[in-house]
């Protein structure tokens, strides 16, 4: 048989193009490697934005997607790539009503002009009220009466390893299924929708330059739709724009590792108490900066992308609780166990020497945070909010690591989604979308909020509208 198309990867980006190609009345075959739909989404947050929607209408924000834009160049310092950008903005309107319509759940209050990463000028940032799964409970039940009808066939456990190439045109795929038959399909449009390689530490290491420390990612992300394009003559776009988020607490150190928690850096939801020192031992950020972005970039250029918050019992007793989701006593359980990562001494210098910090160094950062605020001076690092000096034995160190969950370096396609050569001409027969475009193209050198899973879900959508085409 002769599909109409081939989607690899049932996910944010290979759910909409299978919906609305089949809609349109294709034959789609979707090839999934797990045992289910819906991909990162299943363990994303799922943050979205789009600009000029019927939501931010009835609730009286006047807002367009030129806005949009014109904050996503901000953000990004004009690193993205303004025209998928563009292609993104102008669609995702469109794309979050159809979700909206369709029964997705959002959070009550939304939108907001930002959480987690910098803020948008207007309220146009969402979240699902399940973060990720909520849109995946969408999407399966848009696709559901297209595999009942026979429109789309899905087939689970199943691995593209190879793609079929005919006078330079990609026209199939060779496929592995779960009792391990090896199967060639044939197509018309083998569009690449199977995420990132967040989850392979070599691709990551040898794509972004920096170890791949935290174990976050969808497991899926293997890379496997750059390994395949690459093969057909694709060119990437993105080796330098990686960037790390502000810091997460690992079970270990033997990486990639899982994240046991995350300290709240956010001034506007909690103001540090804290210092923040390096691998050198001294501070690098004014602890209560407002910019996340600038927060980022700061760690980036830390040995290691790891720091050490620093801080004494007086503070631990006083302050809120430094990590989400925690209490004062579940954080001091996890010091009584020794926990990896969480430190406790009763001097500075012992708890230096057991965090591997050098130990005069962490003596004279705290002494001049310390000696600041007795003397009513200017902070050294410029900070302003500073309600106790640390002091008071016991000392604590929690070790914070940057790491990356998403896929910075992306293939390189043009604006009708097709994957192109270094020289720019597009491969005949073969699309990417989704986390596959990589985080540089879409977000530059810094995060965007909902640039990843808004134009996912909208370069589906346009590729199986009208981007796409067949004949039999």
């Amino acid at each position: 048989m002769n599909w109409d198309v081939i989607v690899v990867g049932g996910g944010a980006s290979g759910l909409p193009t299978a919906i609305f190609s089949a809609r349109r009345g294709a034959k789609v075959l979707l090839l999934e490697a797990s045992d289910t739909l819906g991909g990162s989404l299943n363990v994303a947050q799922g943050q979205l934005s789009a600009a000029g929607t019927k939501v931010q209408k009835a609730k009286g924000i006047a807002d367009t997607p030129a806005e949009h834009l014109e904050d996503i160049l901000r953000i990004s310092k004009n690193t993205v790539d303004r025209d998928l950008v563009t292609l993104a903005v102008n669609n995702a309107a469109e794309t979050f009503d159809w979700l909206m319509d369709a029964g997705f759940e959002m959070v009550d209050g939304h939108p907001v002009n930002g959480r987690a990463h910098e803020p948008y000028s207007k309220l146009r940032y969402y979240w699902g009220v399940d973060y990720g799964r909520s849109i995946v409970k969408v999407l399966k039940a848009q696709i559901a009466p297209e595999i009942a009808r026979g429109a789309v066939t899905v087939k689970f456990h199943t691995r593209v390893k190879d793609l079929v190439i005919e006078d330079g045109a990609v026209c199939g795929v060779v496929a592995h299924g779960p009792d391990g038959a090896v199967d060639t399909f044939r197509g018309q449009n083998i569009v690449l929708a199977s995420g990132g390689y967040a989850a392979n530490p070599q691709m990551f290491e040898a794509l972004n330059g920096v170890p791949l420390f935290g174990a976050l990612a969808y497991p899926y992300s293997q890379g496997d739709g750059y390994t395949l394009a690459r093969s057909a003559g694709a060119h990437l776009r993105g080796h330098d724009k990686y960037l790390s988020n502000f810091g997460v607490v690992l079970a270990g150190n033997t990486y990639p590792a899982k994240s046991v928690g995350r300290a709240n850096t956010y001034p506007e939801q909690r103001m540090p108490w804290e210092i923040y020192v390096n691998s050198a031992g001294v501070r690098f950020i004014a602890e209560d900066n407002p910019s996340v972005d600038a927060r980022e970039h700061a760690l980036l250029e830390q040995p290691g992308l790891r720091y050490w918050i620093l801080f004494d019992d007086a503070i631990f007793r006083a302050a809120p609780p430094l990590l989400y989701d925690e209490t004062q006593a579940s954080i001091a359980a996890k010091f009584d166990a020794k926990q990896a990562n969480f430190f406790r001494a009763d001097t500075l210098a012992a708890l230096a020497a057991q965090a591997g910090l050098p130990v005069a160094a962490v003596a004279e950062s705290v002494a001049a945070y310390n000696d600041a605020i007795r003397a009513g001076a200017a902070d050294p690092m410029g900070r302003t909010y500073r309600p106790a000096p640390i002091v008071t034995a016991p000392f604590y160190a929690i070790r914070q690591q940057g790491t990356s969950s998403t896929s910075t370096v992306g293939l390189g396609i043009n604006t009708e989604l097709k994957v192109t050569r270094p020289d720019g001409s597009p491969i005949r027969g073969l699309y990417a979308v989704g986390e596959l475009l990589g985080s540089g193209q879409l977000m530059g050198s810094s995060f965007c909020g909902g640039m990843m899973g808004t134009p996912a879900l909208t370069f589906g959508r346009l590729l199986g509208q009208s981007l796409l085409h067949w004949g039999r």
